[in-house]
């Protein structure tokens, strides 16, 4: 390979064009002085005492006395490969460490400030873009319900395939939860729904089937709602967006809209006996 190419790419990995030209030279694997390798790498014959040292520091190469100068002679590269990963390992261990430290204090100053804000804006929060940051916000809102969770979720494909321990921790504690699923008016679609629903109904949950639309929204407690806006199809993730609101009112009305969507709902067992007697 050419030269100049080898010595690029050892500078993109972190070394010193100086130091790449010399571990070049190096690389004849012959024992040779330090005027010889400066000489032979085209270097100031002051710069290669202090690129030597550290190599031999690192265990790039030896140094050979003998009666009359230092001789040094590189060691195998797969040897030098061995160590400048495990150095790197070790700086990225050391990085995480300090990125995980240094963040947990972030959070500690965000959480300690966040709860001081005042004004409208504290009760109504917009989440946009990354997904978990927005799942970490639903499951604190879970985390910290008592009493009664109010679900209504549009079309969804069945994936779970046991209840949510965090449900039924929630159940055992002595909280409801009302689960609204919206059918998808698809056989196979609704069977799979139908199968999902009954685990939730086993764990405790109270479910009903809406054959109508349904808006994706939480409410906890009767006193924040949690609203997905991810339903629109042509918005890309990265813009999609929940919203938080804790504002008595409005609150007040969602659980209107919801009480009167769950009347107008079937149990597992109604939707199961009209959908025997059309035939469906």
């Amino acid at each position: 390979m050419n030269k100049e190419i080898l010595i690029e790419r050892l500078k993109s990995l972190g070394f010193k064009e100086y130091e790449s030209k010399v571990l070049l030279v190096l690389l004849k694997g012959i024992p040779m002085s330090a005027s010889e390798i400066a000489k032979d790498a085209n270097i100031i014959r002051n710069s290669i005492y202090d690129i030597l040292k550290n190599f031999v520091d690192k265990g790039y190469c030896n140094e050979i006395e003998t009666n009359t100068i230092l001789n040094y002679q590189v060691i195998d590269p797969a040897i030098i490969l061995d160590k400048i990963i495990h150095d790197y390992k070790i700086k990225y261990e050391n990085k995480l460490i300090n990125l995980k430290d240094t963040f947990g204090e972030l959070r500690t100053v965000y959480e300690s400030t966040s709860e001081e804000v005042e004004g409208p804006d504290k009760n109504i929060q917009l989440i946009r873009g990354f997904n978990k940051h927005r799942v970490s916000k639903y499951i604190k809102l879970v985390e910290a319900s008592k009493t009664e969770i109010l679900n209504m979720t549009g079309p969804r494909r069945a994936i779970a395939q046991e209840a949510n321990e965090d449900a039924i921790k929630f159940i055992k504690s002595g909280g409801v939860i009302k689960t609204l699923s919206q059918l998808h008016n698809n056989k196979e679609l609704d069977n799979e729904l139908i199968k999902l629903c009954e685990i939730f109904e086993k764990s405790g949950e109270q479910v009903k089937l809406a054959n109508f639309n349904l808006p994706n929204i939480v409410i906890f407690d009767r006193e924040t709602v949690f609203i997905n806006l991810s339903g629109d199809k042509s918005v890309p993730k990265h813009k999609q967006a929940d919203i938080i609101i804790k504002n008595k009112d409005f609150v007040s009305h969602m659980c209107d809209l919801f009480d009167n969507y769950w009347n107008k709902s079937l149990t597992i067992q109604e939707f199961k006996t009209n959908t025997k007697n059309h035939g469906i």
